[in-house]
């Protein structure tokens, strides 16, 4: 395959979240056959069984972009210990209805950053659970719990020298993964 296409989930929808920072920053230590789409979520309604017959614009777009995707990278917070809300939102509405899961079978990356020192470990973990239950072959190692702190990110955005060699070797797996798992 000459392009992977990538989809990038972020579970925050704040306009300076440093998830969405993460993102755009590890997106940067991919090969060049790579390519990594943020995936809007914001304008989802919640999701309601109801709305399966008739899924508004919002999700078929979400939708789409998913399907078209070769692989997923999702860039959580923790919010009370778990994901956030809105991501459990674009997950139940990226699979349904019954029988169109578009998650399913594409290989999946899972990282996050927040201030505490177990960076977003427990949303990860739970993360993980709903995505084995989606069918999305999750790297597995090295996990990426993130701390952030001073010298996360240098002053051009990208991964700054503390945390460079880890993230290299995240992304570097990850890129294999996708190789591996990829349609």
């Amino acid at each position: 395959m000459s392009l992977y296409q990538i989809a990038v989930i972020v579970g925050s929808l704040r306009k300076d979240s440093l998830n969405r920072k993460l993102a755009s920053a590890i997106a940067r230590l991919a090969p060049s056959e790579f390519e990594f789409v943020q995936i809007g979520i914001d304008d989802l309604p919640l999701y309601n069984q109801d709305d399966d017959a008739n899924q508004g614009p919002p999700v078929v777009r979400m939708k789409a972009q998913v399907a078209a995707a070769h692989g997923l990278i999702f860039v959580t917070p923790e919010y009370n210990r778990s994901i956030p809300g809105v991501l459990k939102n674009a997950l139940d509405h990226g699979s349904r209805p019954y029988g169109k899961n578009v998650w399913a079978r594409k290989p999946g990356g899972i990282l996050g950053t927040s201030p505490g020192a177990i960076g977003t470990a427990l949303a990860q973990q739970h993360l993980r659970s709903v995505l084995a239950h989606l069918d999305v072959p999750t790297l597995a190692a090295p996990e990426a719990f993130i701390q952030a702190r001073e010298g996360l990110f240098d002053e051009a955005g990208n991964i700054g020298a503390a945390h460079s060699s880890h993230l290299q070797k995240w992304m570097d797996h990850y890129v294999a993964w996708v190789r591996k798992h990829a349609d």
